[in-house]
């Protein structure tokens, strides 16, 4: 099959560190590549890949945050696709809903991967107006505010099953990975911490964006003798990072549309403590691989308990429900099933 996968360009294919979407892009690409399809890349210039390569930028736009007006880039890529779209069975794109417009001048099949949440005010206006494009749902929990869309399927993102090691034995700390950002509550992680007179070692990313929340609220917190704040971790820090953790801490407080940290956290045999949110119940198996909790109260109990848990139970969650391939053939199962749609 040839298949076009356009990412997002804030970040290249892969991130060298922090980056949800444009990560589960090189993961989903680079295994379709492994099954044998023809695969294109619609990404920034300095990605890595298997596929064949187009460069929509030269570099993750994050790079040039403040200087560059990152929707010119993407609308220009957006146009170079349907320019070559003839030349492909599908397009499978992951810019969220910027293509919309662009889609509907295809010369093929399209199908949509929303990874973001759907509950933001304005966004029932504009699906109304494009209710025809075909979505993929990364949760069954993402599609709630908007549940009358296209869905075609629910597809879990998945990581490749040689990226992360497990690890029977791990230290005594906890961990917090992804961003510093008020939906992800940094501070709720630290008075976990506080109360279990546990470690915390923060792995994470501060946007521009988040930078004055990071400066009035968390920096001052970062100063207690249990807080350790490493920043980002590439991928080889992130295996041992995560491994070596007694749980990671999931304290967000939003409709989290997904959460592929948890999933990285359960590759590596750690268990999740995780507040319940958006995908949290359906990633985290209540008892098995983690716990899910309500309050920070509960956090510090489920912290006490973390060593009930079977870490080797926590890899085969992973093995059997998260791994790239498994993602590949349920995407594969549902470009069958648009293709033949298109062809009826």
């Amino acid at each position: 099959m040839r298949i076009a996968q356009v990412s997002s360009l804030y970040e290249s294919v892969p991130p060298q560190a922090y980056g949800g979407t444009e990560r589960v892009v090189s993961y989903l690409t680079e295994e379709l590549v492994r099954l044998g399809h023809d695969v294109t890349l619609f990404a920034s210039g300095d990605s890595t890949t298997g596929a064949h390569l187009i460069a929509a930028c030269p570099c993750p736009l994050r790079l040039i945050e403040g200087t560059a007006d990152p929707l010119a880039w993407h609308f220009a890529m957006l146009e170079r696709v349907v320019r070559q779209s003839a030349e492909f069975d599908l397009v499978h794109f992951h810019v969220d809903y910027l293509h919309f417009p662009f889609s509907r001048r295809l010369a093929c099949p399209h199908l949509t991967t929303l990874h973001w949440r759907l509950d933001t005010p304005g966004l029932a206006q504009l699906y109304h107006e494009f209710a025809d494009i075909p979505l993929i749902s990364i949760s069954d929990a993402q599609r709630r505010p908007l549940p009358w869309l296209n869905w075609q399927a629910t597809v879990y993102h998945g990581l490749s099953d040689h990226l992360y090691t497990f690890r029977e034995r791990p230290g005594d700390y906890l961990a917090f990975l992804g961003r510093i950002a008020p939906e992800k509550r940094p501070d709720r992680a630290v008075k976990i911490a506080r109360r279990a007179g546990v470690p915390l070692v923060i792995a994470a990313k501060v946007d521009n964006g988040d930078r004055w929340y990071f400066e009035h609220y968390i920096k001052d917190l970062f100063r207690d003798p249990l807080v350790n704040f490493c920043g980002e971790v590439t991928d080889s820090r992130k295996d041992e990072f995560l491994g070596n953790a007694r749980a990671l801490l999931f304290p967000i407080d939003w409709p989290e549309p997904f959460g592929l940290v948890m999933v990285e956290a359960l590759a590596c045999g750690t268990p999740v403590i995780a507040f319940r949110n958006g995908s949290v119940p359906e990633i985290i198996d209540d008892g098995v691989t983690g716990f899910i909790v309500d309050s920070v109260e509960e956090a510090v109990v489920a912290v006490g308990r973390t060593g009930e848990l079977n870490r080797r139970r926590c890899r085969q969650a992973f093995e059997e429900r998260f791994t790239a391939a498994r993602m590949a053939h349920a995407y594969l199962e549902t470009y069958e099933k648009v293709l033949a749609d298109h062809r009826g």
